[in-house]
């Protein structure tokens, strides 16, 4: 039984990656694909925040409930 080997298919694929985009354009590639990543990161977290301070909708709602009731 052969053991499975990752190795052949990465250089597999760098190759075509070097034949379809050249290897000046690879770094540059690589770069805005790190920052796009941590972009996402970024507005992943933000948004998390965001709940948690405004509360789920369910809050919202029953805080909307308990002001038209106070206000009547």
């Amino acid at each position: 039984m052969l053991a499975y080997s990752p190795g052949p298919e990465w250089i597999v694929v760098l190759v075509v990656l070097v034949l379809l985009f050249g290897a000046k354009k690879l770094p540059e590639l690589a770069r805005s694909v790190g920052k796009s990543t941590s972009e996402f990161k970024k507005g992943m977290s933000e948004g998390a925040s965001d709940e948690d301070a405004a509360g789920t909708a369910d809050d919202v709602e029953e805080r909307a409930q308990r002001k038209a009731e106070t206000s009547d």
